[in-house]
């Protein structure tokens, strides 16, 4: 678990955001998936920051960032954050939820990105039509629904296999950990908290603009609809590129970390 004293935060317009900064050389950032948090790169960070200077943050909602109190987007959070480092133009790297705020925060501010690699993700207005998927997304919300953080957790841990392995078949440190991540951001919001997040629409029609290298890095086992998107996404931009990870769903960064890290040192190294 990181240090609270490795943690920074960011004064942002709607409370503060939290966020590891460390090594040095170009910027790479590292966006978690949803109900997680930066741990989600344990593995990633100290290994990438040997050449790169590596920021994690906190998504709003998420770990020790604040919640939101007003409508927000992915990409302004980011944006500000990135404007407050003065970074320069950073390569984003984003897990599931992750890889959707690097998509839309290409779109939408194109002068602060170098590069993207999107894990498990397409742009931001990908939905779901897998039907395991969507079962498990139903499991879950009647969970929520009745106040059954364990339920809800259970359910939510499923995504971690995926449709075609057990629990059993992943390495219970991993699940340990998602687990972790997961409650400390459940247990942040409320039921009849309003959700101010604001969705980026339109973003198909963008896609084609996007003018810097795009990677996407699917979990051979995920959902064949997502891996489907992302590859429609690395099709669509002008140099785009993609690669499946054999045996895993959609954590490939911490079920296989050592090949994630090499794919993203690999494809750094071509920038």
């Amino acid at each position: 678990m990181t240090a609270a004293s490795d943690l920074r935060f960011f004064t942002s317009a709607d409370g503060g955001l939290a966020y590891r900064d460390t090594g040095a050389g170009d910027p790479v950032v590292l966006l978690h998936s949803g109900f997680t948090d930066h741990r989600v790169f344990d593995d990633q960070i100290p290994a990438l920051a040997r050449e790169y200077r590596v920021i994690a943050p906190d998504v709003r909602g998420h770990g020790a960032s604040a919640n939101a109190s007003r409508p927000f987007r992915w990409a302004d959070d980011l944006a500000a954050l990135l404007r407050h480092l003065d970074t320069g133009p950073a390569v984003l790297v984003g897990v599931s939820m992750g890889g959707a705020i690097a998509t839309d925060t290409v779109i939408e501010y194109p002068e602060l990105v170098r590069a993207v690699v999107a894990c498990g993700a397409s742009t931001s207005e990908f939905e779901y039509t897998d039907p395991w998927v969507r079962q498990v997304q139903a499991d879950q919300a009647r969970a929520l629904g009745a106040g059954d953080v364990e339920g809800w957790l259970t359910a939510f841990l499923r995504f971690v296999p995926g449709e075609h392995r057990t629990l059993d078949d992943v390495d219970p440190d991993v699940l340990r950990r998602v687990r972790e991540m997961a409650l400390g951001t459940l247990t942040k919001h409320t039921p009849d908290e309003v959700n101010h997040h604001v969705p980026l629409t339109g973003t198909w029609a963008r896609v084609p603009k996007i003018d810097v290298p795009v990677l996407a890095v699917n979990g051979a086992l995920d959902a064949p609809d997502l891996i489907a998107d992302a590859e429609r996404l690395a099709r669509t931009v002008p140099d785009g590129r993609s690669t499946l990870v054999e045996g895993v769903a959609h954590y490939p960064n911490m079920e296989r970390p050592e090949v994630f890290t090499d794919i993203v040192a690999g494809f750094l190294r071509t920038l």
